[in-house]
């Protein structure tokens, strides 16, 4: 949400009404290096080395 109303100067309907993609496409050039996406098994990784209680899957 930061990144969308602080950075992206977007309204609130704006921002709620994006896709995921459209999103990523809209910060992308924010960051430059980019890097790949985070994997299946490093997100499962991170979800067991910060739990958040929730339940998944």
């Amino acid at each position: 949400m930061a990144l969308g109303f602080g950075l992206l100067r977007l309204a609130p309907s704006q921002f709620w009404a994006m896709t995921p993609i459209e999103l990523a496409v809209a910060i992308k050039p924010l960051f430059p290096a980019g890097g790949e996406p985070l994997g299946r098994a490093d997100f499962d990784r991170l979800m067991q080395q910060f739990p958040d209680g929730g339940s998944y899957g």
